[in-house]
């Protein structure tokens, strides 16, 4: 989780995957973005999301022709959600 709040990442985006992330849907989100199969838990696929979310960053500030801004988009609504799940998951688990 601190990995997730040190993104600095503009304010733009972070914006509109924190609306993104209000419809979060686990199963087609991750699924899209993580490839078919079995889905990994919360802690994992937030690794993976990372991941990919860094390359991703590093072509937008390097002004890559292959960057994506719905790519990117799409993995940080993923990122939010399932951060927003291990953490309401953990919750639960002490009550």
């Amino acid at each position: 989780m601190t990995m997730i709040s040190a993104l600095r990442r503009p304010r733009l985006l972070t914006r509109a995957a924190k609306i993104g992330a209000q419809d979060y849907d686990r199963d087609r989100h991750l699924q899209r973005l993580l490839g078919y199969g079995s889905l990994p838990g919360s802690g994992a696929a937030i690794v993976q999301l990372m991941e990919l979310e860094k390359d991703v960053n590093t072509q937008r500030q390097e002004d890559d022709a292959a960057y994506s801004l719905v790519r990117h988009l799409d993995l940080m609504i993923a990122l939010i959600g399932e951060a927003q799940l291990y953490c309401s998951s953990r919750t639960a688990q002490f009550q």
